[in-house]
């Protein structure tokens, strides 16, 4: 399966992310969750793949989640992930 994905940062939230099908947009994405979102500010739009690696989510799910509900929805990092993040890089 291939999707062409767009990526929303959100205004709101540090390091939260939507991803949808490039050809629908945001038109899946309920009301609630856009104003929770803030203001969608388009980021990235990439070719997803089954194959392809994402940095902090698995693309699988990414995908499923797409077909299922129409978005995928990336939160931002737990403290505990931030931490393995940071000794990661040190």
């Amino acid at each position: 399966m291939k999707r062409l994905c767009e990526i929303f940062k959100s205004t709101r939230k540090e390091e939260m992310y939507l991803y949808v099908d490039k050809a629908k947009g945001l038109e899946d994405v309920p009301e609630v969750l856009l104003k929770q979102f803030g203001e969608p500010q388009s980021v990235m739009t990439i070719i997803l793949t089954p194959e392809r690696k994402l940095a902090r989510v698995d693309v699988a799910e990414v995908l499923e989640k797409i077909d299922s509900d129409g978005f995928f929805l990336q939160m931002p990092p737990t403290p505990e992930q931030l931490l393995q993040r940071d000794r990661a890089s040190d």
